[in-house]
């Protein structure tokens, strides 16, 4: 009799499980986290200043990825460093409750920052190496953003970079 039982358990479950796997699952959808991150979708034409390197200028090409979870951008630009070639995807980590952003550029840097946004400043952080770096975006209107990267030297934050982006598209 307990082998019966047994039996007709096991074949529960084995129909319960095909029942559950066939059932259709909804596919997520991105929460207002994800769609913060529409504000850079678009062409932005950026103009800077490198303390140590000169001016240089960017254009970034930026979409939403299929699934509206993740922005995908395309840069291009040119200064005193040479030519520019980056690609970079912006997502958020809802288990860690901070934004990503992940690129990759032609001078073989990978660089990872996490990052938060308050109000209209976004605030990405990396922790290196080789070193410590900190970059704030300002939104000043739905067409323009102000930036600034700095290192940290000591105990202190230095500037590296200051300049403003407008978007053209």
């Amino acid at each position: 009799m307990k082998r019966g039982i047994v039996v007709v358990s096991i074949v529960f479950s084995i129909l319960a499980g095909t029942s559950l796997a066939q059932t259709p699952s909804q596919m997520p959808q991105p929460g207002p986290e994800q769609k913060r991150l529409q504000y850079y979708v678009g062409t932005w034409t950026s103009e800077y200043e490198m303390k140590a390197g000169g001016k240089m200028t960017t254009t970034d090409h930026t979409q939403m990825m299929s699934g509206g979870f993740f922005a995908v951008t395309h840069t291009d630009g040119k200064g005193a460093m040479g030519e520019l070639s980056e690609l970079a995807v912006m997502g958020y980590d809802a288990a860690g409750k901070v934004y990503t952003y992940d690129a990759f550029n032609n001078f073989g840097e990978a660089q990872h920052f996490k990052g938060t946004v308050q109000g209209d400043t976004w605030t990405w952080t990396s922790e290196g190496p080789p070193v410590k770096m900190r970059f704030t975006a300002k939104e000043v209107s739905p067409t323009m953003y102000t930036m600034k990267l700095e290192m940290m030297t000591g105990a202190n934050w230095a500037p590296v970079m200051e300049g403003k982006a407008t978007k053209t598209k």
